[in-house]
């Protein structure tokens, strides 16, 4: 089988530690990587994410001191906060209203996911499952999208959630799942770690 350009970046992504702390990068830029970001699927097309990108020296610094001072948060271009949001029901009308409108879901069914979102997200378990998953579906494509822009990433869960929720001013249904650095690699980076064998992780049934 040829191996084409995205299985080659999947192939290749490494956990970067060291940036170019000189690197700067535009905000457009950092809008494209969202906007390719957020092409990852959510349940029921709730979109339930929010990404804060963290990149001036100030805002960096607060970031850092929350991450157990790990140079990496500063040194990138940007670092994001991944956040998934609690699934609210009532936004899918409108979410789903240019899908109906181009033919491609009948107004029933969009009716019919509004309902099953409302039951499903009414235990608060599952609502926060539903923003850990979608965070984190948003987070792998925003490395990716990085990774073919020729940036490297890392994606981190050590720093002080609590914190960075009152910090940074996230509401009560925001969870701050991940925090993603992302830039132009430094020297230093080790290459990608090992991987246990398909034997031990796929069974076909």
């Amino acid at each position: 089988m040829k191996i084409n350009a995205v299985l080659s970046l999947i192939d290749k992504r490494i956990s970067a530690d060291h940036f170019d702390a000189s690197h700067a990068m535009s905000d457009a830029l950092i809008g494209e990587l969202v906007r390719l970001a957020t092409r990852a699927p959510t349940a029921y097309n709730l979109q339930n994410w929010r990404f804060i990108a963290v990149k001036t020296s100030d805002s960096k610094a607060r970031l850092r001191a929350l991450a157990y001072n790990q140079a990496k948060v500063s040194d990138a271009a940007v670092t994001f906060i991944v956040c998934g949001l609690l699934p609210d029901h009532t936004t899918l009308a409108e979410r789903l209203a240019p899908f109906v409108e181009a033919g491609h879901m009948r107004a029933e069914v969009s009716a019919s996911w509004q309902d099953g979102a409302r039951t499903k997200y009414a235990d608060p378990q599952e609502a926060r499952d539903e923003a850990l998953r979608s965070a984190s579906l948003g987070a792998a494509t925003l490395m990716y999208a990085a990774q073919g822009m020729g940036f490297a990433s890392s994606p981190m869960g050590g720093f002080d959630a609590a914190g960075v929720a009152r910090a940074f001013g996230l509401q009560p249904d925001e969870v701050p799942v991940m925090l993603v650095p992302i830039g132009r690699p430094a020297p230093g980076n080790r290459p990608q770690k090992p991987r246990r064998p398909i034997t031990e992780i796929l069974k076909i049934a």
